[in-house]
């Protein structure tokens, strides 16, 4: 039945995971996010985008917290590693992914959308860290995401509060990278998602591999990485030929 929690569609090489929760504004429960990993490992091959979308007037309202409260701290603990192995796939499976974001982005919503590399906001986006408000604590990896993008002020803030940002002020901080009208996220992700797929896949796989990971790293490793990571990309034989018509293009040869 996971299939009626998270709707999978293939477009050419854009590959379309889509919430289908609207009745609970796609609320993370156990069954949702086990349909989740089930579609991002079925991911099929060939994929150069994928697209994380949902259904109804919200994006993700965050944890179920009805299934919350029967849980013990080890019990806890497995759920929120879990939470951070299924992010992770997202963020580090090798596929660039746009989402697609409407209502409310809040707690886990937050958590999911920002496990993603290209983040397109309707207006009508809410986000917010309530976990204070409910006595909990974050769990599925905004104390590393959501504060490397708005910095750990900033994001303790939030959670003291429990205030509500709208989707200019989460545009300001970086928690979209665009804000479109209601209804066009999905159409804006799509032509996103489009002009990424252009890209050669390796210099795709390239950038969402390793830029999260240098960011982690000391200055001198990270550099190392970036050389071996150019060295990877720039001597592939579909480099040579995309520079090569660049070339022709201009009507002129490489320098030598």
């Amino acid at each position: 039945m996971s299939d009626t929690l998270v709707k999978t569609s293939l477009d050419d090489s854009i590959y379309t995971i889509t919430l289908a929760r609207p009745e609970k504004r796609n609320a993370v429960s156990d069954r949702l996010l086990g349909a989740l990993e089930e579609a991002l490992v079925a991911t099929p091959a060939g994929t150069r985008v994928i697209i994380l979308a949902a259904e109804g007037k919200h994006f993700c309202a965050g944890l179920d917290l009805a299934e919350h409260q029967h849980r013990d701290p080890f019990g806890v603990m497995q759920h929120s590693r879990g939470w951070h192995r299924i992010f992770d796939r997202l963020q580090h499976g090798g596929v660039p992914v746009v989402s697609a974001m409407q209502g409310a982005v809040i707690g886990g919503g937050l958590e999911l959308a920002t496990a993603t590399h290209v983040r397109v906001a309707e207006s009508s986006t809410l986000y917010q860290l309530p976990e204070g408000r409910h006595g909990i604590f974050v769990g599925g990896g905004a104390s590393v995401r959501v504060a490397n993008i708005i910095g750990p002020g900033r994001m303790c803030e939030l959670m003291l509060t429990g205030r509500i940002m709208e989707a200019d002020e989460g545009q300001r901080l970086g928690l979209s990278h665009y804000v479109v009208g209601q209804g066009e996220s999905l159409d804006k992700a799509r032509q996103l998602a489009s002009r990424i797929a252009e890209n050669a896949p390796m210099a795709n796989w390239a950038m969402v591999s390793a830029i999260s990971r240098i960011d982690n790293m000391s200055s001198d490793d990270g550099l190392f990485v970036e050389s071996l990571t150019a060295a990877l990309t720039q001597t592939s034989p579909e480099v040579a030929e995309r520079i090569g018509s660049f070339f022709k293009s201009k009507g002129q040869g490489p320098r030598t």
